[in-house]
């Protein structure tokens, strides 16, 4: 009955109930997440600026390879609420089975790639000494997690697409609890340093994935994949790459972006590079809300698709912005306000004063284009629900490629402004990319459907 209401409220109910109530379970899963990335920041800021920078510089190469598993996940999604939409269970069964076997034996191979490489990309990527030194340790152990993060994400995808978001959001939140207990004993009571709060990361992502698939296969669910007889299915197959590579794409060329940014970023010195992964953070936890708008918007898009409810589409587009946006000047005012002992709070170690005065700096920049990050948010959840990844693609891509980092260029080579440079870069970008999105919302070419209603088996 509950899963019949779940499907009803997304189909009919009152779009700024839905939207909330989709949401705030995404909004508390991001938050916590985001809360551990903070306090995972703060513990191994304690260590020295240089290992918390090493944390900063090597997300991108892992954000790289995890990409994969994203564009599977947002395919996931995207596909299942579709079919769900159009009453196609049996379908939707099948499809989780190709998504979930396929995810798998990528992951595998992709962290044992990743873990021979690591000091390889660390290198290309221009880390010398210490910072060099510490990025190895912490990204080959962070490669380990990734089948258990990829297993995640297929539970999460599987469970969003129905709507359910509040049993991932409390599997994340006991993960997260779990990793805060174990970075300090690990970091400080072994006296691990950085390779203690990896491995707090692992442990707590394994517990993460098991707890997903007991959810999965000991409750009830709409969709459970069963792999009794299992097979690989061409046709769908190819439809799943046809929607997960575009994304797949869009997030791994985002992560060289980062790869290419962190470069440029770290030849302006370790202060900068701390400031600026220091102020990423907080301005995520900001930004929580509106992403888990966003992050709700793709099941409501996919499964009104699947009924052919274009208005409702469009509706649940429009309402979305006004929370975000919202949201976005609430936060952008509290930034601004506080940003000295915002700053000073989440930076511990004060070995290094720079770091304190370019966060500061960072964070008014950031503050003033918060609104905008919302509306990115919208305009993704929107193209990814719909499974027209190409143009979330085009979005994360041209941000970074097109965008910022040629601005950063400009600013390091025929300017003398410094670190100010990338921080004006950064926000400017995104006022860009969300002119060009709202362009490509209002051409319509997104609205057809990504699965046929009529010929699935």
């Amino acid at each position: 009955m509950k899963k019949r209401n779940k499907k009803e409220m997304i189909l009919n109910g009152n779009m700024y109930n839905t939207l909330i109530l989709l949401s705030i379970p995404i909004m508390i899963n991001n938050l916590i997440q985001t809360l551990y990335n903070l306090a995972d920041g703060i513990w191994v800021s304690k260590l020295g600026s240089v290992q918390f920078a090493a944390t900063s510089f090597v997300w991108p190469v892992n954000f790289l390879f995890i990409s994969i598993g994203f564009g599977l996940s947002i395919a996931g999604t995207s596909i299942l609420s579709q079919l769900i939409g159009g009453d196609k269970y049996e379908d939707a069964n099948r499809y989780a089975e190709q998504i979930v076997v396929i995810s798998m034996l990528i992951s595998i191979i992709f962290a044992a790639i990743g873990y021979l490489l690591s000091p390889y990309l660390i290198k290309i990527m221009g880390a010398k000494g210490d910072l060099a030194k510490y990025s190895n340790i912490y990204l080959r152990i962070t490669f380990l997690d990734m089948p258990f993060m990829f297993l995640f994400f297929n539970f999460n995808s599987i469970m969003t697409a129905q709507g359910n978001t509040l049993i991932p959001t409390i599997l994340s939140g006991i993960s997260a609890l779990l990793n805060a207990i174990l970075d300090p004993i690990f970091i400080f009571t072994l006296d691990m340093g950085i390779a203690g709060a990896a491995i707090a990361t692992l442990l707590s992502r394994v517990v993460l994935a098991i707890a997903g698939m007991i959810v999965l296969y000991k409750f009830e669910t709409i969709i459970r994949p069963s792999f009794k007889e299992f097979k690989f299915e061409r046709e769908k197959i190819f439809k799943i790459i046809d929607v997960a590579l575009p994304s797949s794409i869009g997030q791994s060329g985002s992560a060289l972006g980062f790869m290419v940014l962190n470069g440029f970023i770290a030849s302006y010195g370790t202060s900068t590079m701390a400031a600026y992964g220091m102020v990423n953070r907080i301005t995520s936890l900001v930004m929580q809300p509106a992403s888990g708008i966003g992050a709700a918007l793709t099941s409501i898009v996919g499964q009104n698709i699947g009924a052919n409810q274009m208005d409702r589409v469009k509706e649940a587009f429009r309402k979305a912005l006004v929370f975000t946006v919202t949201l976005g000047i609430i936060g952008c005012m509290f930034m601004l306000w506080k940003d000295k002992g915002i700053i000073n709070f989440f930076m511990r170690s004060k070995d290094d004063l720079e770091v304190i005065n370019q966060g500061i700096e960072y964070l008014r920049y950031s503050a003033l284009f918060t609104p905008l990050m919302g509306v990115f948010s919208v305009l993704q959840g929107l193209f990814q629900g719909a499974g027209h990844t190409k143009y979330s693609m085009s979005m994360e891509i041209g941000r970074l490629w097109f965008v910022r980092l040629p601005m950063i260029l400009i600013f390091k080579h025929f300017t003398n402004i410094g670190p100010t440079g990338i921080w004006i870069s950064m926000s400017v970008s995104n006022l860009i990319v969300c002119i060009y999105g709202y362009l490509i919302y209002r051409k319509d070419t997104w609205q057809q459907r990504v699965v046929d209603m009529e010929t699935t088996v």
